[in-house]
């Protein structure tokens, strides 16, 4: 049951959690400063919370469209929910103050792939199962 749900609502609910305040940060908290290190160059590398947002959200992308490759009716539950969080987040960029930041687009575009990949794979990997039968 559990595999069936989308693993790109973690970043959904950690940006609306930060939304409505509870990191605690005042203003803009995706601009916050993680770390910072400097390069070999002499330049300094900094994450933000945002960066380190949309870092987790590309990860679990991947584990998503590995997750695609099945073709049970599980597959089918999973990509019908995939479609529904990326709707979720079209309208909450939409309709919702605050939703309007690039973290959030970049992180609905994340999860717009995942559901293209996710039914193209499957279609991929069912007519691989069509032509072996």
């Amino acid at each position: 049951m559990l595999r069936q749900i989308p693993l790109l609502i973690v970043p959904f609910i950690l940006y609306n959690l930060a939304l409505i305040g509870v990191f605690g940060s005042a203003g803009d908290p995706w601009r916050d400063e993680i770390f910072s290190a400097t390069m070999l160059s002499g330049g300094v590398w900094t994450m933000t919370l945002g960066d380190i947002l949309v870092v987790i959200a590309l990860a679990l992308l991947f584990v998503e469209i590995v997750k695609s490759t099945g073709t049970s009716s599980a597959s089918i539950v999973d990509h019908i929910l995939s479609t529904a969080l990326f709707v979720a987040f079209l309208i909450e960029f939409l309709l919702v103050p605050g939703a309007e930041h690039s973290v959030f687009f970049t992180i609905m575009v994340i999860a717009l792939v995942d559901v293209l990949a996710g039914f193209t794979v499957s279609i991929r990997s069912a007519g691989r199962d069509v032509n072996l039968h």
